[in-house]
């Protein structure tokens, strides 16, 4: 039955983080287009360090959850990233609009609850 856990964390893992991937490669595209930066600032910070820190979060930490590295610090970015995209960008929206940002923010913190399991790199260091 352990197993059959390693590999629920595995596919959590990997399928979740694939999936945020897509929506960070285009903001990574954007960041190297070299055109002006049109990004929502947050807590003072620059539009391009927003944007920076969100390609942080939903591109570069999920490569490192996929492979299972430092799993359960790779999920911090991501959970800042989602936490701050249902409660401030959406924040006013209906349920509808903030609900993938929620479904996203809900499994991030599972992996690092979780961590990565046997399948993977911080599981072969156990």
């Amino acid at each position: 039955m352990r197993n059959y856990s390693n590999i629920g964390l595995t596919v959590l893992r990997v399928g979740v983080s694939l999936l945020m991937m897509t929506h960070g490669y285009g903001k990574l595209e954007r960041l190297l287009s070299g055109e002006e930066i049109q990004f929502m600032s947050f807590l003072g910070l620059s539009p391009t360090i927003s944007l920076i820190l969100t390609i942080i979060g939903e591109f570069v930490a999920p490569i490192f959850i996929i492979i299972g590295y430092k799993t359960k610090w790779a999920s911090i970015p991501p959970i800042i990233a989602m936490a701050v995209a249902a409660l401030i960008v959406h924040g006013d929206d209906p349920l509808a609009k903030k609900e993938m940002a929620l479904l996203y923010l809900i499994a991030f913190i599972t992996i690092g609850l979780l961590g990565p399991g046997k399948f993977s790199i911080d599981g072969r260091k156990s």
